[in-house]
């Protein structure tokens, strides 16, 4: 399922140099009729809870910072402990997820 979402996120991600983010939606937005389809949705905001799965995981493996209010959250947040709009960024060349 999340086949078509890694490849927009990757392709997004690479598009913006540290600090800039993107926004989780946008991934989903990009993704055409026959992706949503491959999915198993109809409609972009059905992938949201996927996609921020996929957001945390890569955050586990310090792939990427999760930003919520302009501030990079702790690796002790989980995604079920946070409420409204997150940003996604690369994390900075030669430094670590703050913890």
């Amino acid at each position: 399922m999340a086949d078509p979402l890694r490849s927009h996120l990757s392709t997004l991600l690479q598009t913006r140099a540290y600090p800039k983010t993107i926004c989780p939606s946008e991934v989903a937005r990009a993704l055409s009729g026959p992706e949503l389809n491959t999915c198993g949705v109809t409609a972009w905001r059905e992938l949201m809870p996927t996609i921020r799965e996929i957001v945390w995981a890569m955050r586990d493996r310090g792939e990427v910072e999760i930003l919520q209010r302009g501030e990079a959250l702790g690796l002790d947040i989980g995604v079920r402990d946070i409420t409204g709009p997150i940003r996604v960024r690369k994390v900075q060349e030669n430094s670590s997820v703050a913890v």
